[in-house]
């Protein structure tokens, strides 16, 4: 497995007419990158998201033509990050993407790499969910699982999985997962770490709404703030980022960086 290369890429930024349109896309991007990595390397590794935009995109992959452009026998999902609930549990990540996919293709159960929420330590959660991705990824020491993509929301408030503002987390260099504790919503949150995003192949980020304009030009045009902003923490090693948002998110930008 790749070790971290402390260096990063410019993002790629590409803009919708809507959300729908912008769904479109990302569902052609999934199936080609699925079937790539198939091919180079006979399986397909993806850290997937919740959010509003990740849901419409996993419904759309469910139903034809996509649906049968996927090699699903040889797609192993995994999660940048769950909340610290139970699988049944309307907020859990795993559950949305279970219903809206999963239910609803052939992917193997042993293919599918859900992050442990229901324990009560959140700690022991986190812990164990590295240790699935070492063994999973094969990796020795100081190495990062390289999925093949990484897919990413962002929050009002510049958040990413659950990497949110001034958490120990959005520093975090050494480990895969942690459980981070956020005080704004008085719970636990179990994310993977920078590194453990920033080596994949490819990092996709989905914006939409007017609501995400201001944090958007401030994470793609301001300062660099981490701590105030998450989202700019994200920045790949050797692989690829590109954020896909719709005009409305995108409509503060300044063309320079489109």
């Amino acid at each position: 497995m790749q070790e971290l290369v402390r260096s990063h890429v410019k993002p790629e930024i590409q803009v919708f007419a809507n959300p729908e349109a912008l769904t479109q896309a990302a569902a052609t991007k999934f199936v080609r990158q699925a079937n790539q990595a198939i091919q180079a390397r006979g399986r397909f590794t993806i850290a997937l998201s919740g959010g509003s935009t990740p849901k419409s995109l996993y419904a759309l992959l469910a139903t034809q033509p996509w649906r049968s452009q996927i090699p699903w026998k040889q797609v192993y999902p995994f999660w940048g990050d769950e909340r610290h609930v139970l699988p049944s549990d309307p907020k859990s990540n795993f559950r949305m993407t279970q219903e809206r996919l999963l239910f609803q293709v052939p992917i193997p159960h042993e293919n599918v790499h859900r992050i442990k929420a229901e324990n009560p330590d959140a700690q022991a959660v986190a812990v164990k969910y590295e240790q699935e991705l070492k063994q999973f990824f094969q990796l020795g020491a100081h190495q990062f699982s390289q999925f093949d993509l990484v897919l990413l929301g962002m929050g009002a408030n510049g958040h990413t999985a659950s990497l949110f503002p001034n958490t120990d987390a959005v520093h975090e260099q050494s480990r895969l997962v942690v459980a981070s504790w956020v005080e704004e919503l008085n719970t636990h949150r179990i994310t993977l770490t920078p590194p453990a995003i920033n080596n994949a192949h490819e990092i996709i980020f989905f914006v939409t709404g007017e609501e995400k304009a201001a944090m958007l030009k401030a994470v793609l045009e301001g300062q660099y703030q981490p701590d105030r902003l998450p989202a700019q923490i994200i920045r790949p090693t050797q692989g690829k980022v590109i954020w896909m948002v719709d005009q409305a998110a995108a409509s503060s930008l300044s063309t320079a960086v489109l």
